[in-house]
């Protein structure tokens, strides 16, 4: 039988910053996610309909509910608490990103 054991990340603090790029990180994953589902061949649909491939999160981040941008937001951050549990800094420049060990 299966138990999952992920990191546990529950003492990992994410300032203000980091939040703000977690946001970002949540609209990008739901962009990859859709890019994914329409190179597949799914398309909006209000139901969602598996053997026609209809889906409702295939609208803008903005546009979907905030049930949706939550699983998006959750993911984001837990990638971006992981990252620091295994002492990676994420430090931001006006121009870019830089992460460091």
């Amino acid at each position: 039988m299966y138990t999952p054991s992920p990191i546990d990340t529950n003492h990992i603090q994410l300032n203000d910053d980091i939040l703000a790029l977690s946001e970002t990180l949540a609209k990008n994953t739901h962009e990859v996610w859709a890019a994914g589902r329409i190179a597949e061949g799914w398309v909006y649909g209000e139901n969602r309909d598996d053997s026609l491939k209809h889906h409702p999160c295939l609208v803008p981040y903005e546009a979907l509910p905030e049930s949706e941008k939550e699983y998006d937001r959750a993911t984001a951050i837990e990638t971006l608490k992981v990252i620091m549990h295994l002492g990676f800094d994420i430090k931001s420049s006006p121009t870019r990103l830089r992460v460091s060990l």
